[in-house]
């Protein structure tokens, strides 16, 4: 592995250990769009958005758009736009939590999106997100905060008091998964809320005397990402799916030359199906290209002339079991970014963006790989085809292979950032004859 290798795998691991949530992800993507000279818009506010600058705009603090304006007409040129998600699968704080049992004081939690649970067992987890308090004045200030330091766990039930634990354990998410706080003598239980207040009030002592009012809490394991392997062929971290997709497009945004509209929107909860103000079916994407292009017609011209690469991870191989793949279709780790297909349109992918992409990627020497599930299994989906419906673009689904995902830590390969990372540059500085 290269000096460029692995200081590109560096710098992912800690935008993802500085992203414990989807609002500190904007947050981090946020200080380093403004370091390259972005400027950042306000919804509420008006626009005049003028060609050859660089903005940023977010919504609900969890979902983001970075646009690159070129100097070449829309409607001529069209825009070169990159998609993926900052959500991940996870376990979050219910509004009222506490449960004080035995002796232990423990938090009440919910499961969001396809998280793979048994390996939330017996991890150190901090809490972090977004939280809400207004002050005496009366006015409400919404901020970011992270426990950063391990304060839970779920404990694992021995196998002793189990023996069938192995074979035919199932886990209830209501009475297996709350977390163990602390513990708790005689009469003295816990409160999460005062907990929380306390700590908020702390981080925030410039906002004086504050009253908690509302929060969106979710568990994180502090354990940091690492590069592994013999030959360092891996790299292992949490919230992989998706935040590598994110770091890369951003780099690839910013490092990407002059002259084309280019854009990169990051979307919040789709994990759960994209339907929220912040998602991809929400009008965020649509909004945006509203107020920059302006009426109908120059809308659908500039459409027609763009395209989109919708970036989520893809299913790596996986040794233990190769039967889950597709013979002809089981992408290899470090062997170049994946076109995602499906015939039910579960990915949007189609012949004409996939040859686009792989014009790209053959100019610049850059592996490809396909996946298409096994035709007796089911698919997932990504913000491809939602965002190809919501404003008829034309759109390529691809990833990076990746093991364990859903996981609490995913598995993906080294030398595939740098691929990633290449081909999403070179499809972003595509001239106006090649989409």
């Amino acid at each position: 592995m290269t000096d460029k290798t692995t200081d590109l795998n560096q710098q992912l691991i800690e935008f993802i250990q500085s992203s414990p949530t989807p609002f500190h992800a904007v947050k981090t993507m946020s200080e380093k769009l403004k370091a390259a000279g972005f400027q950042q818009l306000v919804e509420k506010d008006g626009w005049s958005l003028e060609a050859g600058a660089k903005y940023f705009v977010t919504r609900n603090d969890s979902s983001i758009i970075a646009f690159r304006y070129g100097e070449k007409p829309l409607a001529e040129n069209g825009i070169r736009m990159l998609g993926a998600h900052t959500d991940s699968p996870c376990l979050k704080v219910k509004p009222n939590p506490d449960l004080n049992r035995h002796g232990y004081w423990q938090l009440g939690v919910e499961t969001y999106g396809g998280v793979l649970l048994n390996p939330w067992f017996d991890r150190e987890l901090s809490i972090a997100g977004r939280v809400s308090v207004v002050d005496v004045d009366g006015k409400l200030h919404h901020r970011l905060i992270d426990f950063c330091a391990p304060i839970a766990m779920v404990p694992s039930l021995a196998i002793h008091l189990d023996k069938e634990a192995n074979s035919k354990r199932n886990i209830n998410a209501q009475t297996h998964l709350p977390v163990v706080l602390d513990l708790v003598d005689g009469n003295d239980a816990g409160e999460f809320r005062s907990l929380l207040a306390h700590r908020v009030a702390a981080e925030y002592a410039e906002l004086g005397q504050l009253e908690l009012l509302e929060y969106e809490l979710s568990l994180y394991d502090v354990n940091p990402g690492r590069i592994y392997g013999l030959n360092q062929a891996f790299v292992a971290a949490a919230r992989l799916d998706n935040l590598l997709s994110c770091f890369v497009g951003l780099q690839a945004l910013i490092e990407a030359d002059d002259g084309q509209s280019m854009l990169l929107v990051c979307n919040d909860h789709e994990e759960v199906g994209s339907a929220s103000a912040a998602g991809a079916q929400g009008t965020m994407l649509k909004d945006f290209l509203t107020r920059l292009i302006g009426d109908d017609e120059a809308m659908i011209r500039t459409l027609q002339q763009s395209m989109m690469i919708s970036v989520d991870n893809a299913h790596a191989i996986h040794p233990n079991f190769a039967s889950k793949h597709d013979d002809n279709h089981g992408p290899q780790i470090n062997q170049g970014p994946v076109i995602k297909i499906n015939a039910n349109q579960r990915y949007a992918s189609n012949s004409e963006t996939q040859a686009i992409f792989k014009a790209v990627c053959a100019k610049q020497s850059i592996p490809l790989q396909s996946f298409v599930v096994r035709s007796d299994m089911g698919c997932g989906s990504t913000i491809g085809p939602i965002t190809a419906t919501e404003i008829g673009v034309k759109t390529l689904d691809i990833g990076v292979p990746t093991l364990g995902m859903h996981s609490i830590r995913e598995t993906a390969g080294t030398k595939d950032t740098d691929y990633l990372t290449a081909s999403l540059k070179g499809f972003l500085e595509l001239s106006e004859t090649a989409v």
